[in-house]
């Protein structure tokens, strides 16, 4: 009895910013080895924002005492370039007004050092599954493109029924699409993009995938 092959996972982008570098060595030894994740290390703030434009990572591990770098103008510049970006802070100085603050501005989670490894694998397996990391390419984009048509259809206030007769698929057509079950064809996307005015790359660019 075979089989079907199970779909390869993709490594989850991990940045960490730390002035620390012995830490830095410590955090990229520790992931390299689990097997699950690109890591990239930054000292320096400049660093991290020069790469994370060329390729934006998944998840960032962000150190908030950092000499004359302060952790919250470098979470505030984060958060307004990339607001659904996955933000975890690590700090050896944690107090609960520090965590109050910090998640007021939509950061994951927590981390104080010291941590355990588990410590962290729970946190990453926990942001993973939050934010749909680590599955095949294909599932995230058919679930990043059915959310977004969604979001295209309450805004314009149109039913199930009214985006299927603008774009002349059916109902059971875009109910699958937007519960990311299947891919559009390239013709069900040129319709469903006609239909809210726009082009296909449009609604790509706008899933950042």
């Amino acid at each position: 009895m075979t089989t079907d092959p199970q779909p390869e996972q993709e490594l989850i982008d991990v940045a960490v910013l730390d002035d620390d570098r012995d830490f830095l060595t410590y955090i990229e030894d520790l992931l390299s080895d689990e097997g699950h994740y690109a890591v990239r290390v930054f000292q320096r703030a400049e660093e991290l924002f020069e790469a994370a434009e060329e390729r934006r990572p998944e998840i960032v591990l962000l150190d908030m005492k950092m000499g004359r770098t302060h952790g919250e103008e470098v979470l505030e510049k984060l958060m307004q370039r990339w607001p659904e970006l996955c933000v975890i802070i690590v700090t050896g100085y944690p107090s609960l007004e520090d965590m109050r603050a910090t998640f007021k501005k939509n950061v994951f989670d927590y981390l104080a050092k010291p941590f355990t490894l588990n410590q962290l694998r729970q946190v990453l397996a926990n942001a993973a599954e939050r934010y749909g990391l680590g599955r095949a390419l294909t599932g995230r984009l058919r679930e990043k493109l059915g959310q977004r048509i969604r979001v295209l259809r309450a805004e314009r206030g149109w039913s199930l029924k009214e985006l299927a007769a603008a774009t002349r698929l059916s109902v059971s057509q875009i109910s699958s699409i937007e519960r990311g079950a299947n891919l559009p064809s390239m013709e069900s996307l040129l319709a469903i993009s006609r239909a809210f005015g726009l082009k296909p790359s449009q609604i790509l660019a706008s899933i950042e995938f």
